[in-house]
């Protein structure tokens, strides 16, 4: 296993999806969030179906930073129970997850 982790989530607005990107990126807590628009999510909310426009977050980070982003997310999201999930990342291209990892050190 690389050690190198994307974590999801979505957000209800642009403005709250930029903001929580911004905030990972800048505590060291992911070395990238990528922000995708136009996220259409379907779901069981308090017995009643829901249809809503979300914003997607890609985060690329390593997975002994996964407390520290899930905590992060919980204190900037405005939803009372957001989503945030953890992938590893088996592989991937040995530059990328090298430049991930360098990005999540904290400068000296």
């Amino acid at each position: 296993m690389s050690g190198i982790a994307i974590v999801l989530s979505t957000a209800g607005s642009e403005g709250e999806a930029s903001r929580i990107a911004r905030t990972l990126v800048e505590r060291r807590l992911a070395a990238c969030v990528s922000v995708v628009p136009g996220v259409s999510s379907i779901y069981r909310w308090q017995g009643a179906l829901r249809t809503e426009a979300e914003w997607l977050l890609v985060v690329k980070t390593r997975r002994d930073r996964f407390d520290q982003v899930r905590a992060a997310i919980r204190e900037l999201h405005s939803y009372e129970v957001p989503e945030i999930v953890m992938l590893d990342i088996a592989d991937g291209d040995a530059a990328y997850l090298g430049w991930i990892d360098a990005s999540l050190t904290d400068a000296g």
